[in-house]
């Protein structure tokens, strides 16, 4: 189910779930899409290149983030201005147990990272068996 990626039973209790005790790093809005074979996330991170990402799972948990840092330098005669930007993302999504994990796919063009996580086929329980005491 969608909430899985939340790990909550509300998605939307934002305080707790979705912001960084930092503050540091901007939350970006996502779409969670769900079909029966996979699982896509769209995340809105404009003004970021692709090499600015850092996908990774770990424990069961998909961590994104971006970071992007930009310096610019003017020196004329008397006066010399220097100025830095700075901006990150950061999402984490907990995956539901039938992700293949290895074959999750990322792409970003114009400013939306999409995401593909591919579902397994959970093994099912085996049948009920009674077993008598002797």
């Amino acid at each position: 189910m969608v909430q899985d990626f939340f790990g909550a039973e509300n998605p939307f209790d934002w305080d707790e779930k979705l912001w960084f005790a930092d503050k540091s790093a901007e939350v970006p809005s996502a779409n969670v899409i769900e079909n029966e074979k996979e699982f896509k996330i769209e995340l809105s991170a404009p003004g970021f290149e692709k090499k600015d990402f850092k996908i990774e799972v770990e424990d069961g948990i998909l961590n994104i983030s971006a970071e992007k840092k930009d310096e610019k330098e003017e020196e004329k005669n008397d006066y010399r201005r220097k100025e830095f930007s700075y901006s990150s993302i950061r999402r984490s999504f907990v995956l539901p147990e039938n992700i293949t994990e290895e074959s999750i796919d990322a792409k970003y063009e114009k400013g939306l990272l999409k995401l593909v996580l591919p579902k397994k086929a959970l093994a099912e329980g085996k049948a009920k068996k009674a077993i008598s005491v002797g």
